[in-house]
């Protein structure tokens, strides 16, 4: 997955700066200042009506098909140049966007050195660590580790700021979703190190995407489709010589016609596509409701791999998943809130 869980905060961010007037410099572009500072209070959830429901199902969809598509690939192309294909054609489809709506591309180099940091890692760290780990274990499982990326960026946040402290509620949240990972792991054993490595990359990607939430909160002020084009082609970039030293593609046989698809599918739908949609969700539904594609993505990754892939989870994945979906359960906290009695409306003239 995928950077669509700890960019919420980063976005939510934009969307409350975006309805204040802009302030533009001597070069015309939009103030990009860095937002780290910045304590704003996250607007309340929004109703979720139906179009939002079928908007957030099939954003699950295209990020749960990420898991489906990377194992598809993977029986042609190595990790490295799989992870290089997926972000630099999805760095085409994004600028497309930014240059369709007419967004000022900032000069700041400073800006630059800051997407480069969000492009390791939000795309090239987690990106090849996921595609690495799915050469070593089933996609659903890598689905289920990954949404362990909300417990991370509490944790980090905790530590890193001074504004996102964990509250008791929270940090039980968090105790009861590691709790979900023991079970899925079982407890450790000195014969079973080296097959705990690669759902160990799972863990470590959810970390560095947890890193970049944080990180994240200076581009607060950026139109977040930049953001995601700039990540991308940071990313891009700096794979380009590690596949080309590691992994040599053009030695490589050609790909078989459902490998393209599936880098294509990998590419559009689940990250330039998966973008677009995420940012209309946060419009339309807001952040919090946003959130819930959390529970929803390792379902549609079980389904995908269940059903067309013939993957068998073992009961304590099933069991694990539970429990770490309860722990986000208490961490998002809206089922354990009580409803606030309705306002009475005052009649206007």
């Amino acid at each position: 997955m995928l950077p669509h869980e700890n960019t919420t905060r980063l976005i939510s961010l934009d969307m409350e700066l975006s309805s204040r007037p802009k302030h533009r410099g001597i070069d015309g572009s939009r103030n990009l200042s860095a937002a780290g500072g910045l304590h704003l209070k996250q607007p309340p959830a929004q109703p979720m009506d139906r179009v939002s429901w079928l908007m957030l199902i099939s954003l699950s969809v295209l990020w749960g098909g990420s898991f489906f598509f990377t194992e598809i690939a993977l029986v042609d192309l190595p990790p490295l140049t799989l992870v290089l294909c997926r972000v630099s054609i999805a760095t085409m489809v994004l600028w497309w966007v930014v240059l369709l709506r007419d967004i000022a591309i900032p000069r700041d180099p400073k800006f630059w050195a800051g997407v480069a940091v969000m492009g390791g890692l939000n795309n090239l760290i987690p990106f090849c660590l996921i595609v690495w780990s799915q050469t070593q274990i089933t996609s659903s499982l890598a689905a289920i580790l990954n949404a362990t990326t909300p417990l991370f960026t509490l944790l980090i946040a905790h530590i890193a700021t001074d504004s996102e402290k964990l509250t008791l509620r929270k940090t039980i949240g968090v105790l009861i979703g590691f709790g979900g990972v023991i079970v899925i792991f079982g407890l450790p054993t000195s014969g079973n190190t080296m097959g705990l490595l690669a759902p160990g990359a799972v863990l470590l990607a959810a970390f560095s995407y947890g890193c970049a939430g944080v990180f994240g909160r200076r581009f607060a002020t950026t139109p977040p489709i930049l953001t995601a084009a700039g990540m991308t082609s940071a990313s891009s970039l700096m794979l380009l010589p590690l596949s080309a030293i590691i992994d040599q593609p053009w030695h490589l046989p050609v790909p078989t016609t459902s490998t393209i698809l599936a880098v294509l599918g990998f590419a559009t739908l689940s990250t330039a596509l998966a973008y677009i949609l995420y940012f209309a969700i946060l419009k339309r539904a807001g952040a919090s409701n946003l959130l819930l594609v959390t529970f929803l993505i390792p379902v549609s990754a079980i389904l995908l791999g269940v059903g067309f892939l013939g993957e068998v989870l073992l009961a304590q994945h099933m069991i694990g998943m539970a429990v770490i979906g309860l722990g986000l359960l208490i961490i998002d906290g809206r089922l354990l809130s009580r409803p606030k009695p309705a306002q009475p409306v005052t009649p206007t003239k």
